[in-house]
């Protein structure tokens, strides 16, 4: 099995407001909380997606309080094996999961969201065609769904059905360029799917060739074609992992996970190619080989970027200029715990919860809407290898 990132970190801890995950509200209580995040601009129902290698079964949903920035009342929606990402489809009655099975070819599952009882029912599992599914991206119409394989060094397409069912894969695309590292690029490595915000492009982060394939899609029958140029590539060796749109359409941030930065890239949706305009380090005392850079948040209005960073363990805060999408440092952040897998805003903008898979807790920090600031201390809420965080 390849390796994904530096996951064995120690690191001392902060003081936190200690909680419970999984402790019981009343009934009461539980309207009371939906009804303050209905109120507050949040949602009532957050899904966890974890690694089941440590005492957890699969995906878990918890009442999400906007008001106070709890979550309480625990609840194992599915039993499933390796849902390490999750992803909603439009009209969020589905949900789907990316089962990171290492052995063999892993598998993505649908599931039928009941809001009521806080449970999915699965539709169906599928055949990724490659080992370690690691993400999951529906298009925009919800008719086709897209899968990156770490292990498989590939992508792959399904046809989503009116009623959630998916089909076998309709597209298979393997890789095959590698980096100079080694040890993490000996082969290609597909690590994020990325749907353009026109719906006309799907993008493949491929961490060992350090490049971000490009494809167009045709969402109807799931099928995709290679862009000319196919491809933007990123400094050898920089390992691009993750990609995640401003909320105007034209800048993208690519997070390189070895390199350790945060590279603002300019997206040409006539053409469907990107260009660099910025590459910031995201690391306080600068490059560090222990360092692995892993997810990013940016709020609704497009001010502020968050990127989480294992091995410091910190959250870093970047203002956005309005004119040119340019990142400009504001702080460091403790992540509230070890090797943050996985970070997201809540609904209401107002606070950012981060996954920390070594430490088996989600950590929730407070927000300042207008400054971006991040509370210095947060909230901690007890889980076994939490990898991905939706708010549904």
């Amino acid at each position: 099995m390849a390796e994904r990132g530096k996951d064995e970190v120690g690191v001392k801890g902060i003081t936190r407001r200690k909680f419970i995950a999984g402790a019981a509200i009343a009934p009461l209580a539980a309207k009371t909380w939906m009804a303050d995040a209905a109120v507050t601009g949040g949602a009532s129902l957050l899904l966890v997606g974890t690694q089941t290698t440590a005492g957890s079964k699969g995906i878990y949903s918890y009442v999400w309080n906007a008001a106070s920035g709890d979550m309480s009342s625990q609840l194992l929606a599915a039993a499933v094996e390796m849902p390490t990402f999750l992803a909603m489809a439009p009209d969020s009655h589905n949900i789907y999961s990316a089962n990171e099975l290492t052995q063999g070819d892993g598998k993505v599952t649908g599931f039928r969201l009941d809001r009521t009882t806080r449970k999915l029912t699965e539709i169906n599992a599928v055949s990724s065609l490659g080992a370690a599914p690691c993400h999951v991206a529906l298009d925009h119409t919800g008719h086709s769904l897209y899968a990156a394989n770490y292990n498989g060094g590939s992508a792959v397409s399904f046809k989503v059905a009116t009623d959630g069912k998916l089909s076998a894969a309709v597209e298979d695309l393997k890789f095959t360029e590698h980096g100079p590292n080694a040890k993490r690029q000996e082969a290609a490595h597909a690590h994020r799917v990325t749907v353009s915000p026109d719906n006309r492009f799907l993008l493949v982060n491929d961490l060992g060739g350090d490049a971000i394939r490009i494809f167009h899609i045709d969402a109807a029958d799931a099928k995709l074609k290679a862009n000319d140029p196919p491809a933007w590539k990123a400094t050898p060796g920089a390992g691009p992992r993750s990609l995640r749109f401003h909320p105007n359409g034209h800048w993208a941030y690519c997070m390189n996970e070895m390199e350790c930065t945060a590279e603002l890239l300019y997206w040409d949706a006539a053409k469907g190619t990107l260009s660099s305009q910025q590459k910031i380090q995201l690391l306080a005392n600068g490059p560090d080989d222990t360092a692995t850079a892993s997810e990013s948040a940016i709020d609704k209005r497009g001010e502020f970027a968050y990127f989480a960073v294992r091995g410091p363990n910190t959250i870093t805060t970047c203002r956005i200029d309005a004119a040119s999408g340019k990142l400009t440092f504001q702080d460091h952040r403790h992540c509230g715990g070890k090797v943050p897998r996985h970070i997201t805003l809540d609904p209401s903008d107002r606070w950012l919860l981060i996954a920390n898979e070594m430490s088996g807790n989600i950590a929730v920090l407070k927000r300042d809407t207008k400054t971006g600031k991040l509370s210095e201390t947060g909230k901690e809420f007890a889980i076994s290898k939490p990898q991905c965080l939706l708010f549904a």
